[in-house]
């Protein structure tokens, strides 16, 4: 390995010492971003990242020794502008087999950096799951009546399957870290080969223009050897950089091209600021700083930059980068005053769920009630980011095991409870029944109101068992819409008829209105009488148009019987029928109709007992001095009562035909 001679004349490119400051430690990035988390699987937060290091002196820094690899824990993987963060795998679902399954084929076909998390969480819900099952035979072995002393601990044949593909992934992991290592040092054997080449490009007996291009071809070689060990960094890159500046002052390059040469490289700095500096928009903190690296790399393998624009360059690069470590930093302080709140919420939802449990609940309907307020909790907790790593996991568990002490809880109630489930199932599918009898009524009014009334009755009876709740729920619910939807559609036909409705009606007002009775009587009342029975034939009219049409109606065609020269008793018959006609559209006119009718027939009652007592009188006044007078006068009260009774016996006869006093 050739270094540098302290004593030696030549100057150092200045700009590349002085550039050379930045420090390349690496940062582990955190990949605590807020996610909802199942609540099988526990809660992770790396750790803060490092910042990049710079130094006032513009010296390169030395670098800390690689870290000593721990067990079942890789290397950090070196960050790159093409990362691509995949998802999570969420394994919480898996049985135990398919854990060990899974972590067989990813230890034996995927690269041991990829799968690092991946493997740590398997092994941690594989013996989560384990220590469950032993807890659980151990509980059965006590509770049919074994002894602990005689307990043996069940052996699982997956368990020793685990310990050895944990062991197979230490062992790849191990070769790939000696793998990488050897290669590292294979990189620096090959750079320091390069500087040797470049020792020997002095004194060359050619042409300048080969020498250079030559030294150029070295330069790209150099370039495209990945990285060598932390260790050896600053040796070598004084060593490239001391024999560069020898190599360009031997060959006396002519200051035209070397001027070029570092107009080029003040060019690429100035773009690797402009780069830092747009960093300083990019909202996510962490990943302006994993850029930021990448920067500093670029910066370290441009060459120098003319003398008076050195110190301008650096500084404009070191004020960006200050900024960016800046917000880095403030980043993950405001990150922990974030998971102490979320520890706050956290804890508070798990005393909501230990006050739930602390109730005694009595029935189906107030389990059901708090098993909501469980769940709202849940969801509400896996909006809630991370708490600080050491609470968080231990926070989760309480949670959890809150929520599993209630639903195991309400578990067992309905267990308990499971003949009264069995009897809400007979009333509920009495009530399917009933549904399914009324789904194809064309009753449209009474059905509704009794098919609400079912629902009502359905919400009032408890849970059923829950094998069967959805399929009776769907039934029921089948025979409701099934009528509902056929009550929409009869009604939407109507609506399109309604119009068609009102045009006819308006028809007939207006016919009415230019009603000419001509000199027969009688051909003037049947037609009226037609156009009364057209107008009792058509159907609803817009329900807002209804009393105004009906209005008119009555006024137009009581005006025209009046001007007809026919009995008193014909046009009290005639405008009676029209008010029954104008009434159906009165869904509230039963009632007034049934007690007209009742009035009409106690009414006929006393005029047919008047009559019986005017006839008797009759025989009396025989014997009177002016007889033939009070007999003619009680005579036209008998046949006026009895024309009356005729009228109002018809009016009965209407109401009754009407269907308006059901």
């Amino acid at each position: 390995m050739t270094k540098k001679n302290p004593d030696d004349s030549v100057r150092l490119e200045q700009s590349v010492a002085d550039e050379n400051a930045l420090g390349t430690e690496d940062a582990t990035q955190s990949e605590n971003a807020q996610k909802i988390i199942p609540l099988d699987d526990a809660e992770e937060v790396d750790e803060e990242p490092n910042e990049i290091i710079e130094n006032e002196e513009f010296k390169p820094e030395e670098k800390p020794e690689p870290p000593v690899e721990k067990e079942e824990s890789l290397p950090e993987e070196p960050q790159t502008f093409d990362d691509i963060e995949l998802p999570q795998v969420d394994y919480s679902g898996f049985s135990k087999h398919e854990i060990v399954e899974t972590l067989g084929l990813l230890i034996e076909n995927r690269p041991t950096l990829e799968i690092r998390e991946d493997v740590e969480r398997l092994k941690i819900l594989f013996y989560k799951k384990l220590k469950s099952e032993a807890e659980e035979r151990k509980s059965k072995f006590l509770e049919g009546g074994g002894k602990i002393e005689d307990y043996r601990q069940w052996v699982d044949p997956d368990d020793a399957r685990v310990k050895h593909l944990l062991e197979k992934y230490k062992e790849k992991k191990t070769d790939y870290n000696k793998v990488q290592e050897a290669e590292k040092y294979d990189n620096l054997k090959k750079k320091y080969d390069i500087i040797d080449k470049i020792k020997d490009l002095v004194n060359r007996e050619e042409s300048i223009n080969k020498t250079f291009h030559d030294f150029r071809s070295l330069q790209n070689e150099w370039h495209s050897i990945g990285v060598v060990p932390q260790t050896s960094l600053k040796d070598l890159w004084e060593n490239y950089h001391h024999y560069v500046e020898i190599f360009y002052d031997y060959i006396k390059i002519n200051k035209e091209l070397r001027d070029l040469d570092l107009k080029r490289n003040l060019e690429a700095k100035v773009l690797l600021c402009e780069k830092a500096e747009e960093l300083l928009l990019e909202p996510n903190p962490v990943n302006a700083f994993r850029f930021l690296q990448d920067f500093h790399n670029q910066w370290r393998e441009v060459g120098p930059v003319p003398q008076e624009s050195k110190n301008e360059i650096w500084e404009r690069f070191k004020e960006a980068t200050s900024q960016i470590n800046k917000r880095h930093h403030e980043y993950f302080e405001k990150q922990k005053d974030d998971q102490k709140k979320n520890l706050d919420a956290k804890i508070a939802l798990c005393e909501e769920v230990d006050a739930i449990n602390l109730l005694e609940i009595k029935n189906f309907k107030e389990f059901d009630e708090q098993a909501d307020k469980v769940v709202a909790l849940q969801k509400i907790w896996r909006t809630i980011g991370f708490a600080p790593k050491k609470q968080n996991n231990k926070v989760y568990q309480r949670f959890r095991d809150s929520c599993d002490t209630f639903f195991e809880k309400k578990r067992g109630f309905y267990a308990d409870n499971k003949e009264i489930q069995l009897n809400n199932l007979q009333l509920k599918t009495e009530l399917c029944i009933q549904a399914e009898t009324l789904q194809e009524s064309s009753d449209w009014k009474a059905t509704s109101d009794a098919l609400i009334r079912l629902q009502k009755e359905w919400k009032e009876i408890g849970p059923v068992p829950r094998k069967q709740s959805e399929r009776c729920w769907k039934r029921f619910r089948k025979a409701c819409d099934h009528f509902f939807n056929r009550k929409t559609e009869f009604f939407a036909a109507l609506d399109t008829s309604y119009e068609d409705n009102l045009k006819a009606k308006l028809a007939i007002i207006d016919g009415l209105e230019k009603f000419e009775p001509g000199a027969d009587v009688q051909v003037a009342f049947e037609r009226l009488k037609e156009l009364q029975r057209k107008w009792t034939d058509i159907g609803f009219v817009p329900f807002s148009l209804k009393d105004e049409i009906t209005n008119k109606y009555r006024v137009a065609i009581n005006k025209e019987f009046d001007k007809l020269k026919i009995g008193d008793e014909d046009k009290s018959i005639l405008k009676y029928k029209n008010k029954l006609d104008s009434l159906k559209t009165n869904p509230k006119a039963s009632r007034k109709v049934r007690n007209e009718r009742d009035k009409f027939f106690t009414k006929i009652k006393q005029l047919e007992g008047d009559i019986v007592l005017w006839e008797n009188n009759i025989g009396f006044f025989a014997k009177s001095t002016n007889a033939d007078t009070m007999i003619k006068e009680v005579e036209e009260k008998i046949e006026n009562a009895k024309k009356l009774i005729k009228t109002l016996e018809e009016k009965v006869k209407m109401i009754d035909q009407s269907g308006l006093d059901d």
